[in-house]
Order: C-alpha cells, then sequence, then structure tokens
C-alpha cells in the first residue's frame, strides 16, 4: 500500500507541475498551429468559424497558388538572404567578437561588450525609421556616400535592395550572438586553455581543438534561433523599406500580412504561407542538427 501512495504522489505531482505548462502550450502553440493549416487547407474567406461554418474542404488550393505566384519566390528569396547573413554572418562575427573579448586580446572590454550588444536593446522600429532616413530619404547620408563611393555603394543600394537591410540586420543582432558566447566561454576552464599554451599550442590550435568543440552546441542553438527568427522578420524590414521598391525586399511574413490584411482578405492562402514558413524552418534546423552530429562525430 505504501508503495501504491508513493506511485500516485509521484503521478500528482507530475500532473501539477507539467499540466499547467502543457495547457499552455497546447492552448497557445499547438492548437493555433493546427488550425492553421485546417484553415489552409479550405476556401474560408471570413465569418464565424465554429457553428455556422461557410467554408469547405478544397485540399491543396491554396498551397498551388502560392507555388505559381512569382512574389512568393521573391519573398523566399529574400527570406533566404536574411538566413544566410544571420548563419553566417552574425553567429561567426559574433564569435569572433565575444573570443576576443574574453580573451583579453582588446582593452577596455566592458565598453565595447556595452557598444557591441546595444543595437540589440533599440526597438527595430526606431533603427527601421532611423536608417530608412540614412538610407531612403531625399537627402539621406547615403546618396552622398554613393556619389563618392560608386560603383560599390550604387550596387548595395541599387542593383541589390535588399543591401542595406542586410547591413542593417548584421549590425543589430550580432550583439546577442556576442553575449550568448561570452556567457559560454566563460565556463570553459581556464587552466585547460593555459595548459595548451604551455604545451606549445597556437591561438588557432586553441580555438580549433578546445574552444569550438566545447561550444558546438551552442554554435546548434545560436543556428536555430538565428533561422527561426530569420523567417519570421517583419516589424523592421517593414518599417524601413514596407516590402518596396517593387516588392524587391518584401518577405514571407509581407506576404502573408498582405493575403490576410490588405485588399480583399485570402485566409486560406495567408495560412497556407505561415506551415511553408514553418516546414522551411523545421528543414533547416534538422539540416542544423544533421551537421552537428556529423561535426561531433568528426571530432
Amino acid at each position: 500500500m505504501k508503495d501504491i501512495t508513493t506511485k500516485a504522489e509521484e503521478n500528482l505531482s507530475r500532473v501539477i507541475l507539467i499540466g499547467p505548462a502543457l495547457l499552455i502550450y497546447l492552448f497557445v502553440m499547438a492548437f493555433p498551429l493546427v488550425f492553421s493549416v485546417g484553415l489552409s487547407l479550405t476556401n474560408y474567406s471570413g465569418g464565424r468559424v465554429f457553428g455556422d461554418t461557410d467554408f469547405s474542404f478544397v485540399g491543396l488550393k491554396s498551397y498551388k497558388t502560392i507555388f505559381i505566384d512569382n512574389y512568393f519566390y521573391l519573398s523566399l528569396t529574400n527570406n533566404i538572404w536574411i538566413v544566410l547573413v544571420s548563419v553566417f554572418g552574425q553567429i561567426p562575427l559574433g564569435f569572433l567578437l565575444a573570443y576576443l573579448l574574453s580573451r583579453r586580446i582588446v582593452k577596455k572590454t566592458d565598453f565595447f561588450q556595452t557598444v557591441i550588444y546595444l543595437p540589440a536593446v533599440i526597438s527595430p522600429v526606431i533603427i527601421g525609421i532611423l536608417f530608412n532616413k540614412f538610407f531612403l530619404s531625399a537627402n539621406s547620408i547615403w546618396l552622398e556616400i554613393q556619389r563618392i563611393f560608386n560603383p560599390a555603394a550604387e550596387y548595395i543600394a541599387g542593383k541589390n535592395p535588399m543591401g542595406p537591410v542586410l547591413v542593417v540586420i548584421l549590425w543589430m543582432y550580432t550583439g546577442t550572438y556576442v553575449i550568448i558566447f561570452l556567457a559560454n566561454l566563460q565556463k570553459i576552464d581556464p587552466s585547460i586553455i593555459e595548459a595548451s599554451r604551455i604545451d606549445g599550442a597556437s591561438e588557432m590550435q586553441t580555438l580549433r581543438f578546445i574552444v569550438l568543440p566545447a561550444l558546438s552546441g551552442v554554435i546548434v542553438t545560436c543556428a536555430i534561433l538565428a533561422i527561426s527568427g530569420s523567417l519570421k522578420s517583419f516589424d523592421l524590414v517593414y518599417v524601413m523599406t514596407q516590402g518596396g521598391p517593387a516588392h524587391r525586399t518584401s518577405l514571407l511574413a509581407f506576404y502573408m500580412y498582405e493575403k490576410a490584411f490588405r485588399g480583399a482578405p485570402n485566409y486560406p492562402v495567408a495560412n497556407a504561407i505561415s506551415t511553408v514558413m514553418m516546414i522551411i524552418s523545421f528543414i533547416l534546423i534538422v539540416i542544423t542538427r544533421v551537421i552537428e552530429k556529423r561535426f561531433a562525430q568528426e571530432e
């Protein structure tokens, strides 16, 4: 009887501790996700969802609509650019800066740490307005830079309108990864690094064989954060360019927003776009996990 009571108490404690979090997850995350996928398979056009419904199941019609729309592929391409800059720009640069600060290779580390992280705490709306004035206004500083440094500046702002956006995103979010890497670099036992230096290891060898393997899990976590955040980018780019000129800086989130809230709403297509974004994010995260496991095996 005592064992039965103990088992019952353990089950009750699990329900009490896990139950509230599970319910919140189901209602806030799981249900909206499943509901969104369900709506993408219907012809729902607004009104009551439960009760007297005015929509029916149409299968993959909404997905066919977006896959033949050039606007979708343009938005997807721009999102891929942001993913690439985030994963192969923000993370390596954040790690490099964190390593330089943690090893005290540069002086006044507290000052540089504050300056690097400062953009991450400023509202994206404020930053978007600021760089809109810098890059896009009639009397912008960027126009003066173009006159001096043509054709390079002209290519960034003209032939590739995403250029200024990517520069701002790189500058804005690198500080977040600097803080993450700094916190985890402090967990590495300094005596291990000192021992390697005594044994004759160079700075690059220490970095390659001690620091990077110790931070492999953190790098993967940062990559997942960068991928998921890049696919959800909206506020900064919306304030900065509003998707212009001629949708050339549009993102998947813009595409979804316009289908859902501008003109005649097309909720099934909007939900189909969000589902595609989720699938892309999942695929990229799986690829990141596979690469991390292969890297760990080689180590």
